[in-house]
């Protein structure tokens, strides 16, 4: 894959058949249109392109917004080169894209820079300043700027539409499971392991205290949860537990997110690592003293190594 960091020196660019949107997740929604542009792409004889952005339009539009990414930038563009597709088109939104109609924006991005022959529109997907033109629109604009307009139809899992938005639903309510069939892989957010508390240690049960501020992805629901780890400059993938939440049998007031690996005794501490969700397992609860919620771990631990042991085999 191609990617195309865009900027007014790029004049090297095909013709293609396109796609745009933010593609967060990349999940399967977006693999089934990805994959309507490559093959229409190829019967027409073009490059196939996705056009996304590095940012979240909305944290341009909306100072005090704060985004629940499901991929970062860096991860989005290595699921995006898993697809197949060609290129990749990363366009910088700022306040002067904001204020682009979607005429100006199909003129000036699409057609004069990118040369767009067939642009390929997700179900949903809308552009343009403050959204306001609809698929009917764009298609006017595009027979004036030889761009066919096509309206893509919604992936459909179990009579739902798959969407980054509904698969946020399914995370913040700690269905894990549904979240990983919408994706088509488990949802995995990176982080840096920082100093926590250091209460698990004492317990016999080591975490690593994971800070996910710096790529701004969504937090799931509080729980316990089965994992695999990836640490980084380490390619092997290990497993572990999760806890999300306050740590109530020790008073805490602060939501943190604390992985355990099993059979692993090295430092972390300063890495960055991209932990899978892969089953929840539990709700966080309150116990009378840390003996109790040592037996509680333990039966965690045989319960999660046994069922990752199963996911791999």
């Amino acid at each position: 894959m191609n990617t195309i960091f865009l900027s007014e020196e790029n004049n090297a660019i095909a013709p293609c058949v396109a796609t745009i949107g933010f593609f967060d997740g990349v999940h399967r929604g977006h693999q089934f249109l990805i994959k309507q542009v490559k093959e229409a792409a190829e019967a027409g004889g073009f490059a196939s392109t996705v056009i996304t952005f590095d940012r979240h339009p909305r944290q341009v539009l909306h100072s005090n917004y704060v985004p629940q990414l499901l991929t970062t930038l860096e991860d989005k563009l290595l699921l995006l080169s898993k697809t197949g597709i060609d290129n990749t088109a990363v366009l910088h939104f700022d306040e002067a894209m904001a204020r682009l109609s979607a005429f100006e924006f199909m003129q000036q991005v699409l057609c004069d820079r990118l040369k767009v022959k067939q642009l390929i529109i997700g179900y949903d997907n809308r552009f343009g300043h403050n959204r306001e033109e609809k698929f009917d629109d764009y298609a006017r604009y595009g027979r004036e700027l030889g761009i066919e307009v096509v309206h893509s139809e919604a992936f459909l899992l179990h009579g739902v539409n798959v969407s980054s938005s509904v698969i946020r639903s399914f995370l913040q309510a700690g269905e894990v499971e549904m979240a990983r069939q919408c994706l088509g892989y488990p949802y995995t957010f990176v982080g840096k392991v920082v100093h926590g508390y250091g209460q698990g240690r004492k317990i016999g049960f080591p975490t690593a205290n994971i800070d996910t501020s710096e790529s701004g992805q969504l937090t799931p629901e509080p729980g316990v949860y089965a994992v695999t780890i990836k640490v980084e400059n380490d390619a092997e993938v290990r497993h572990g537990m999760m806890n999300i939440g306050t740590r109530p049998t020790f008073e805490g007031q602060k939501l943190t997110q604390e992985v355990h690996l099993f059979d692993f005794d090295g430092d972390l501490y300063n890495k960055q690592i991209h932990v899978s969700f892969v089953h929840r397992i539990r709700e966080e609860r309150r116990f009378n003293n840390a003996f109790e919620l040592v037996e509680q771990l333990r039966k965690d631990r045989s319960q999660i190594k046994e069922q990752l042991k199963n996911e791999t085999e």
